[in-house]
């Protein structure tokens, strides 16, 4: 099996799993969080029960914290996102539910995120969209695909023809840098988007679906598997600053083209 197929069983069963569990959330009840977090835990066990069986010596890095759980395959390998990943072989980066907020109220935007980071570097991903079954995944050096069929970026080159998508952070604050970003670019691309998920915000720039994404609020798990599809998809992908990314930093600005990466740049270094 290769890695790439190994990646993907293990997001799509996942998927399959949080489908099942999702008619047991009510999200105007009062705490709906303790059934998400059932939810991601229970996602992120199954995914390491299929990665540890093939894979016993590589290391896991997920969203959810089990370093308590008992008889867990793979326990013995979880690191922190305090780890420097630089120094690990392989390591699989783990996001069991992407877009929470969506799951809860049954929007159709979340995803399964997995990603193996070979000394830091992405080098094979898988994100499984379980409402709409398209499972986007890469391997370094063979393209990008959805569902098996090799995917491509948008082409777009202007900004005022664009539709471009951000993420905020949970607590964002009136008047901060992300606002005044967001309104800023407003005024500069066709259309803006917030959908809720940042590895599949990655994987709709990689097939055209958007043209630009930009985030600076999110964790090493949300993006880990979306950077090396939108690489791998001829995208354009940097740190905010426009040098090279430093995945654990996962502050970044996502183009389909260098000149639509370099106009949204502009727009988002006034402020």
């Amino acid at each position: 099996m290769s890695l790439e197929t190994l990646a993907t069983q293990a997001a799509r069963e996942a998927g399959i799993l949080l489908a099942q569990m999702q008619d047991a959330i009510n999200p105007r009840e009062k705490a709906p969080k303790d059934l998400v977090t059932e939810a991601d835990v229970a996602s992120q066990k199954k995914i390491l029960e299929i990665l540890a069986e093939e894979r016993p010596t590589d290391y896991f890095l997920g969203e959810e914290d089990l370093t308590e759980e008992t008889d867990l395959p793979g326990q013995d390998r979880i690191v922190s996102a305090s780890s420097d990943l630089s120094q690990l072989e392989y390591c699989w980066v783990i996001d069991p539910l992407d877009g929470t907020a969506n799951y809860v109220h049954k929007l159709q935007t979340y995803s399964v995120s997995i990603a193996l980071l070979h000394y830091g570097d992405p080098v094979v991903a898988a994100v499984y969209d379980p409402v709409m079954d398209a499972m986007y995944s890469a391997t370094q050096g063979k393209g990008a695909r959805i569902n098996g069929e090799p995917i491509a970026h948008s082409g777009c080159e202007k900004l005022d023809r664009s539709l471009i998508a951000a993420s905020f952070s949970a607590g964002v604050e009136r008047g901060s840098q992300e606002v005044d970003r967001w309104v800023e670019m407003l005024y500069e691309c066709q259309a803006l988007r917030r959908l809720g998920s940042a590895a599949l915000n990655l994987c709709y720039v990689a097939q055209g679906g958007l043209d630009g994404y930009w985030a600076t609020s999110v964790k090493i798990w949300d993006i880990a598997a979306g950077v090396l599809i939108v690489r791998e998809a001829g995208g354009t992908i940097t740190a905010m600053d426009g040098t090279s990314l430093k995945i654990q930093e996962a502050k970044f600005i996502a183009a389909a083209t260098q000149g639509l990466h370099e106009q949204m740049f502009e727009v988002l270094s006034r402020v």
